[in-house]
């Protein structure tokens, strides 16, 4: 039996989501005098990494440019303008809304629609939507996900590995 490209796709995507944004809320309640939520917006693991909040921006790019692609639809273009925890929830809600529009039938069956990634730039790449999604697009989003998490842990946010999973 084969899994679905939508199952493999955008229910991992809602689950992920929604737990970051749980992480969210659980990182600005836990905002005290000794660490503010300007420190915790900007954290970032390595002065060569994206900071927290361009992290949790990437992983909602990747959520839906993913669904969208796959589905065959333009991909919803955001600001990148974010600069409180709760703009970032909102970007996340904006994203999980997104990615609920899309059906399973807009997706299945997209295994091997071409996609075309940075079009027309010297980063350009193209794969079918099955490498796509399992060799690029997962790994992409898997990749900013764990390091928002791993900003906050970092920062003292006591979350641990529940909080990460959410609710499957």
């Amino acid at each position: 039996m084969t899994i679905s490209m939508y199952n493999a796709s955008v229910p991992i995507f809602k689950q992920l989501l929604s737990a970051l944004n749980a992480i969210l809320i659980k990182a600005e309640r836990t905002v005290s005098t000794k660490i503010t939520p300007d420190t915790l917006l900007h954290a970032r693991l390595f002065p060569d990494m994206f900071d927290f909040t361009r992290q949790v921006q990437i992983a909602t790019d990747f959520a839906k440019g993913i669904t969208a692609r796959l589905a065959g639809q333009e991909v919803p273009v955001y600001e990148d303008n974010e600069i409180t925890f709760a703009e970032l929830q909102v970007r996340i809600t904006k994203t999980l809304q997104f990615i609920s529009s899309i059906t399973p039938e807009q997706i299945n069956g997209s295994e091997d629609r071409e996609i075309i990634t940075r079009p027309g730039t010297p980063k350009e790449k193209k794969f079918n939507g099955e490498s796509y999604l399992l060799h690029y697009g997962l790994p992409q989003f898997f990749f900013h996900i764990t390091t928002a998490y791993a900003i906050l842990r970092n920062q003292g946010i006591e979350i641990g590995k529940r909080d990460y999973m959410g609710n499957f």
